[in-house]
């Protein structure tokens, strides 16, 4: 499988995982800032949270690493919890912004 295709299923699952107090998945909430796939299927991903006191933190980032893990090309997955830029609603998808009421 090559590294868009992984990068695309990774997307997907990503798309299952959702903040307990936000009914959004963090990626169209615009939680995940980069994805990386090297060349042993190893991934890592940057990603933020709606506030860097999020209760909910260490939940959501172990959710995305099992999740991301149980694709089967996957290798490993590390997270990076960046603060970097800071985020703000206009980083949400407009589905997002529509379902929370911004639109």
């Amino acid at each position: 499988m090559d590294t868009f295709a992984l990068e695309e299923k990774i997307v997907e699952m990503l798309k299952t995982v959702y903040d307990p107090e936000i009914p959004v998945n963090v990626y169209d909430l615009g939680l995940i800032y980069k994805i990386d796939v090297n060349d042993n299927n190893e991934v890592t991903i940057d990603m933020t949270l709606t506030a860097p006191s999020c209760p909910a933190g260490d939940f959501i980032a172990e959710d995305i690493r099992i999740k991301v893990n149980s694709i089967k090309e996957v290798k490993s997955t590390n997270i990076n919890l960046v603060f970097e830029p800071e985020w703000n609603k206009d980083m949400m998808s407009e589905e997002a912004q529509l379902e929370l009421g911004f639109m």
